[in-house]
């Protein structure tokens, strides 16, 4: 009996694409019947799992889809946004960039509050809900153009600025933030959660490896692994709905991206605050040093976030963004995931311009092929709102109650109509 992985990946030709040979078939087969099991899903298994092929990929391909289906149903959730780059100032330098910008290069600099503002109103006229504020890493150690920019708007730091235009955006334009500014101490993210309904920051890899001379981390002292990791856990402590995940396809080994998802799993277990997981995939692009490093395939994708639906169980949210994947991304549902990310009707996506985001009635279609709904959601997942105590800040509390049904999605009367200023004190 056919099913849906196997037409969809049959119509492609992907489903006899690397065989393997007979000592990893056993390892393929044995993996598969753990993750049939009631056992959780060990490393040794997931990283075998990770070469599945064939009739294994599907067979991968369904117990990701039924897993999904039992923790999450048949809604496929999206966030309406508006990108926000407050600074692509960055003292980082990772070698698949196109983000960062140094003083004197275009579009270097901070934006002020007026044109942050002029960006989330525009955005809050055409229904968005959500303010995606992205940023360089401290720029302030390493650029005197960022330290005088602070400074004379009463700010010492990147961050202090950031909670002050995330508390002006929610006042004056109701739109609720959802910064990334990278690696934070446990007192920058207390202030950042007055005005902020999640926070996010990808883990990347938890290869030191990729830090060493020659790796795409190298240039980057914020992204060692265990600062990443420090931050994401110190959320967790402070009830923060969080957001992270893993860029594959970096130079990553497939035990290295397995013991990933495996930390943040840890993590998660412990404070519960990790709302969802994105696997993003490397894009290569001209103007950056690695980009003549080879993609990841689409079934790596494939099987990266099976593996990752069985690693982190029914209830995560995994997500996978459609744009990196302009001409596939529908097969994702057959891998497990249950959200497509931010995305936006009016601005770019800043991080790969290349990459347009796909109009929504298009995602709808796309989603809707495979028998799933697609649902709009707020930056803060809907059991973060209805089911977990203490992960709404007082500040947004108003706010977010208002836009909500009792499932915690967005009132569906309001799903198209502009956002309300909403100010706080």
């Amino acid at each position: 009996m056919s099913t849906p992985a196997s037409v969809s990946l049959g119509r492609l030709g992907l489903l006899g694409c690397e065989s393997a040979p007979g000592l990893d078939t056993l390892a393929i087969e044995a993996a598969l019947e753990e993750a049939s099991s009631v056992r959780p899903l060990t490393r040794e298994s997931a990283v075998a799992l990770l070469r599945a092929s064939g009739r294994h990929l599907l067979h991968l391909l369904d117990l990701a889809s039924a897993l999904r289906d039992t923790g999450k149903g048949w809604t496929v959730s999206f966030s309406k946004k508006v990108f926000i780059p407050l600074t692509r100032l960055c003292r980082d330098r990772c070698g698949y960039c196109t983000f960062r910008r140094d003083p004197g290069e275009p579009e270097d600099g901070f934006m002020t509050p007026e044109q942050v503002l002029a960006i989330a109103s525009a955005g809050a006229r055409v229904g968005c809900k959500e303010a995606l504020f992205s940023l360089g890493e401290k720029p302030e150690l390493v650029f005197p153009e960022a330290r005088r920019f602070l400074a004379g708007r009463g700010h010492r730091t990147t961050i202090d600025y950031l909670a002050s235009v995330c508390q002006l955006t929610l006042a004056e334009t109701g739109l609720i933030p959802h910064a990334n500014p990278g690696t934070m101490t446990i007192e920058e993210m207390a202030m950042l959660r007055e005005f902020n309904a999640s926070i996010g920051l990808m883990l990347e890899s938890v290869s030191t490896r990729l830090t060493q001379p020659g790796g795409p981390h190298h240039p980057a002292p914020d992204k060692h692994p265990l600062l990443r990791l420090r931050t994401i856990e110190e959320a967790g402590r402070l009830r923060i709905a969080f957001t992270t995940g893993i860029l594959i396809g970096i130079g990553e080994t497939h035990q290295e991206r397995i013991d990933s998802l495996f930390a943040i799993k840890a993590i998660h277990e412990t404070y519960g605050h990790i709302q969802e997981v994105i696997i993003q995939n490397f894009r290569a692009k001209p103007t950056i040093p690695m980009r003549a490093h080879p993609e990841p395939t689409l079934l790596d994708m494939l099987r990266t976030l099976a593996v990752a639906r069985l690693v982190l169980g029914p209830q995560m949210n995994l997500q996978a963004p459609p744009n990196l994947t302009p001409d596939a991304y529908p097969l994702f549902l057959l891998s497990g995931i249950n959200d497509w990310g931010g995305i936006s009707p009016l601005t770019k996506d800043f991080i790969n311009p290349e990459a347009p985001w796909p109009q929504i009635g298009v995602l709808r279609d796309g989603t809707e092929s495979f028998g799933y709904r697609l649902r709009e959601r707020l930056t803060i997942y809907p059991e973060y709102i209805v089911h977990k105590e203490g992960f709404i800040p007082s500040t947004l509390a108003p706010r977010i109650m208002a836009l909500v049904d009792e499932a915690g999605y967005p009132k569906e009367e309001r799903q198209h109509g502009a956002g309300a200023a909403f100010h706080t004190r």
